[in-house]
Parts: C-alpha cells; structure tokens; sequence
C-alpha cells in the first residue's frame, strides 16, 4: 500500500474521530474507551501494513 494512502486513512480516521468527540454528545468514559480501541485498531493495521505484524505472531516465549 503506498504512503500516500496510508497517510490518508490516518487523516480520515482522525478527522472521524474528532467529529464523533466534538459532535456526539456522551459520557467522558465512554470516549476514552471509544478513543483507546481506534487507536489499537489503527496501530494494529499500521503493523499489518508495514509487514510488523507477521513477525510478532512468530515470536515464541518459552520452550
């Protein structure tokens, strides 16, 4: 995927984000909940777009 796109989906996804703090009326906890599982998906999909991902699932600990 090239840079541009990826630079595109953040700034999408950030946009989104801020309108539905600014705009939708609701509890402080729910937003930070809201805001703390975007940004895990958006790290996790940076991860799987860089190729990170793979190599994580192949770390063994232990035996």
């Amino acid at each position: 995927m090239p840079l541009v796109h990826v630079l595109l989906v953040l700034i999408v996804v950030g946009v989104l984000l801020w309108l539905v703090n600014t705009y939708i009326p609701m509890a402080g906890s729910i937003k930070s909940i809201l805001n703390a599982v975007v940004v895990i998906v958006v790290v996790l999909w940076l991860l799987n777009v860089f190729g990170l991902l793979e190599n994580l699932t192949r770390l063994r600990v232990g035996k």
